[in-house]
């Protein structure tokens, strides 16, 4: 009896269990915010002392200091008053905001710069720009701003406003980003550290070819042209020009021949005398790092270079050592790996800092003595984030986050302490005060798992192997109330192109919620990332090149019978999804494996690498000139025939980094060879579809594996 009454309770309670977990839902995914980790916002190491700042769930800014005390400093109404007594617009929430000293910080709030006196609670309007403004930039004090309108360059010295650059022509821009944003590059505006000069890019794309967009928009749909340099074709030229504050003239760089090269990482000397640039030949495989003179614009010297029979992708600027002039730190992958490596402005390497089989993922800071640095690293694994300082003077590595999982820190100016803000698989969000030691002074944050009211899988890493050893990572989802004596559709979700990764130790296991979803519908969804993608060194992600689409495909296969060895996977219902080199990976697992995939959704997908940019597609491709078979064996219209799945092709009509004549050119080779192809184009949408629209692509999404999967 009392068997029967443990069995009935245990029963009625798993009963319960099922019907108060809810169901994720897509409306839920985009309107439901509770779903998502919370975050601890605004974090802040202080100007000069050994404690932080962050903003709480009022909006109020609050100190922490090293004993866990919580202050507030100032709150959003405080702030308000203080803006507006300034003359300054009132803010709908607390702004993003820098220390600049040990009691003032600094925002912005429309176009006005602003600095705040905590102790005195007053605002001081610093800094104003014209309102249509962009690209604004301004100086360590605040007094000087550089900023562009349209293609031009302006500055506002003091509160006195004038035009740097005033080119008619459109085709050619000042202050903008150039290269396509490739190599790192961010900005257009480059203001030297004594806010004596200003440098700028100017991009000539006058020698461009027009692509044509067209806008539906108008009664008469019309052609918005853009600048789209496809590989092998004209590229735009850039120059620097150095602008000097005092003179009001500018001067260009003598960065000389040939036009077409990469300018593509500036740094400022500390003195303001000298700019040093990485200078990128189109084979994008002889660097060189010049230093030339701020006032004349001459060349000085070449201080190093390197060179690799793949390419070489330089990233970061040079970063000078406080209170040096003539040593830097510079992050190469020239031993395989992104390490960090002390010069001298000689080019004399003095040492190198990091070193292993794992890569730096980011430079951080200098400690308030100058003598060490901390950054962030895969030292511990490569789908793991952790912190680390490492020593000038003798390399020493010391580490400071412990728990496993992927970590964003903020480090005090001694190093002694830091906010540590982590999520693994098994937990969403934290964030703690630490010592450098690993203790916890106080816990800011802890949210487990914001859907443990849910109905929703856990990630199952899984770890398989190439032919030759080479390790590949993989994130499972099982379907909800997985059996393991049924049999389940599979949904293969892939990026596989550089500088990206897609399976990391974090929440979800780095997957989006759109995969926990078709989970929940009774996918198993996978992902696994193969040769190309990034956070594996060098060799890892350049194996792709001149290849595209050859050995991504070969390690998606991998993943894919594995797949099928399981017996709980239905190998005649596996799908493949993916959106631009996604987009292109999945039309090339269709056709290189024709017997395999019942049906795929591709996004936004390069068909045919000639239509792509120069920066990137040369870099992975050289040109269709100097590999015309790896072009020819990567252009999916030319095997459009072997297509047997069931594909819809989705295509953003704006789309500028993609171009729809990718897209288009299948469609029609599909035509061509009597293939029956589903289409979509979103007519406003750019490469990708956000903002309410994207709940559209994801049912659509959905609805298409509903009808050809299942």
């Amino acid at each position: 009896m009392k068997r029967l009454f443990l069995f009935l309770l245990v029963s009625t309670l798993v009963l319960l269990n099922a019907i108060a977990q809810k169901a994720l839902t897509l409306e839920g995914i985009f309107s439901d915010r509770s779903l998502y980790p919370q975050s601890v916002y605004g974090i802040q190491p202080h100007f000069s002392q050994n404690w932080f700042t962050y903003t709480n769930d009022d909006d109020a800014l609050v100190k922490i200091d090293s004993k866990g005390v919580t202050t507030i400093l100032i709150s959003l109404n405080e702030l308000n008053t203080a803006v507006e007594a300034a003359g300054g617009s009132k803010l709908s929430y607390f702004p993003d905001y820098t220390w600049i000293s040990d009691n003032a910080i600094r925002f912005t709030s429309g176009s006005t710069l602003i600095d705040l006196n905590l102790s005195l609670k007053k605002a001081t309007l610093i800094s104003k720009w014209k309102s249509e403004g962009e690209n604004v930039e301004w100086t360590a004090s605040g007094k000087n701003v550089a900023y562009t309108i349209d293609n031009n360059l302006y500055v506002s010295l003091s509160g006195d406003e004038m035009a740097v650059t005033a080119e008619t022509n459109k085709g050619i821009v000042c202050g903008q980003t150039v290269h396509r944003n490739e190599f790192g590059i961010n900005d257009g505006i480059f203001w030297s550290p004594k806010e004596s000069k200003l440098a700028f890019y100017r991009m000539d794309e006058t020698m461009v070819t027009d692509y044509p967009l067209v806008n539906i928009n108008t009664r008469v749909a019309e052609v918005k042209n853009i600048k789209y340099p496809m590989a092998g074709m004209a590229s735009h030229h850039v120059t620097l020009g150095v602008f000097d504050v005092a003179s009001k003239k500018t001067v260009f760089l003598k960065t000389g021949e040939p036009a077409e090269q990469y300018l593509t990482n500036i740094s400022w000397s500390p003195d303001d005398k000298y700019l040093f640039i990485g200078v990128l030949n189109r084979d994008q495989n002889h660097l060189k790092w010049n230093k030339y003179d701020a006032s004349t614009g001459e060349f000085i010297q070449t201080i190093f270079e390197e060179k690799n029979d793949r390419y070489v992708e330089p990233l970061t600027p040079l970063i000078f050592l406080p209170g040096s002039s003539d040593k830097f730190i510079w992050q190469s992958q020239r031993d395989g790996y992104n390490h960090l490596y002390l010069f001298d402005t000689n080019g004399k390497l003095i040492r190198q800092l990091t070193k292993g089989p794992w890569v730096v993922t980011e430079m951080g800071g200098f400690d308030k003595k100058g003598e060490k640095v901390w950054f962030m690293a895969t030292k511990e694994s490569p789908l793991e984030n952790h912190a680390y300082t490492v020593s000038l003077k003798d390399g020493a590595i010391t580490k400071l986050t412990t728990e496993p999982g992927t970590h964003n820190v903020a480090v005090c100016k001694d190093f002694s302490m830091l906010i540590d803000s982590y999520s693994s698989i098994d937990m969403a969000s934290a964030c703690q005060l630490k010592t450098a030691a690993g203790k916890t002074i106080k816990e800011l944050l802890l949210d487990k798992n914001p859907l443990s009211g849910y109905d929703v899988p856990k990630p199952e890493m899984v770890t398989l192997k190439t032919d030759d050893g080479t390790l590949l990572y993989g994130r499972l989802l099982k379907p909800v109330g997985f059996d393991a004596t049924e049999k389940y559709p599979v949904i293969v979700y892939m990026y596989g192109g550089p500088h990206a990764q897609m399976v990391i130790n974090s929440w979800t296991g780095g997957a989006g919620y759109f995969q926990y979803f078709l989970a929940t519908q009774g996918y198993v969804v996978f992902t696994i990332d193969n040769r190309g993608s990034s956070n594996r060194g060098l060799e890892f992600e350049s194996a792709i090149f001149r290849n595209l689409g050859t050995i991504e495909v070969s390690d998606q296969m991998i993943g894919v019978n594995w797949l099928k060895s399981q017996s709980w996977v239905d190998a005649t219902r596996i799908g493949v999804h993916g959106w631009s080199y996604g987009g292109f990976m999945t039309i090339s697992m269709l056709l290189k494996n024709p017997d395999i995939f019942k049906a795929g959704v591709a996004g936004g997908p390069v068909i045919d690498w000639k239509y792509y940019e120069v920066m990137y597609g040369e870099r992975y491709m050289d040109t269709p000139e100097s590999n015309p078979e790896g072009y020819k064996n990567a252009a999916l219209a030319n095997f459009v025939d072997q297509l047997n799945a069931r594909l819809l092709v989705i295509q953003g009509y704006q789309d500028g980094t993609v171009v729809p004549q990718n897209a288009l050119s299948f469609i029609e080779a599909g035509i061509k060879a009597g293939k029956l192809i589903d289409f979509f184009m979103y007519p406003n949408h750019e490469h990708n579809v956000r903002g309410k629209d994207r709940l559209h692509l994801y049912k659509m999404i959905f609805q298409y594996f509903e009808d050809h999967l299942k």
